[in-house]
């Protein structure tokens, strides 16, 4: 039989509380396993810079929402939180959703569910964190900022903070199902 065991973490709720522990989590885990591509959802930019810090020296991609996602224009990232990240040497990527876009729009306007919010809505079966790290690794390679064919890992959370990380297969957008999750690192099991 080829199989092997690997500890989870299930945070007993979802939320911000968890980011510090699962960012430790997290570097301990990609400094065995050497992974050197981290990418992390973040909102105005807190979860970014404490991630910029604790993976400093790593490929750490920190995606930020796009403008215009809580209001027409505005932009979620401080500008300290901005300098902090970078001053880290992470990388900033500001993009449209992967797994929204327009699409988000039409379903406003119209009432109607297209398959890239349907692709969304299944994967947060297994928590929005869960759908946050698919989305900003498919954006991240879109972007260039990682590499499609080594294993990166993926941080986000369930409204702000960090609450799930998983070990992804990269693919760009345009190759959807060629990403894998491989392994669950945390998630809160509450969701």
């Amino acid at each position: 039989m080829d199989s092997h065991e690997k500890k989870a973490t299930y945070f007993r709720t979802a939320g911000t509380q968890n980011t510090k522990t699962l960012l430790r989590i997290v570097k301990e885990y990609v400094n065995k396993e050497k992974i050197e591509n981290i990418i992390v959802a973040t909102n105005t930019g807190e979860t970014g810079a404490e991630a910029a810090k604790a993976f400093k020296g790593k490929n750490t991609v920190v995606v930020t929402h796009c403008y215009g996602f809580q209001a027409p224009g505005k932009f979620e990232l401080k500008e300290e939180y901005k300098k902090e990240i970078l001053a880290n040497g992470a990388k900033i990527l500001t993009a449209t959703h992967a797994l929204s876009s327009a699409e988000r729009a039409i379903r406003k306007k119209f009432g109607t569910l297209e398959p890239l919010e349907l692709i969304a809505n299944t994967l947060r079966l297994m928590g929005e964190g869960t759908k946050v790290c698919v989305e900003i690794t498919l954006m991240a390679a879109d972007a260039g900022l990682i590499p499609a064919d080594k294993d990166i890992v993926a941080v986000a959370g369930t409204g702000k903070g960090a609450d799930t990380a998983l070990r992804i297969k990269p693919a760009n957008a345009a190759r959807l199902f060629d990403l894998r999750i491989r392994e669950v690192i945390a998630k809160p099991n509450d969701y």
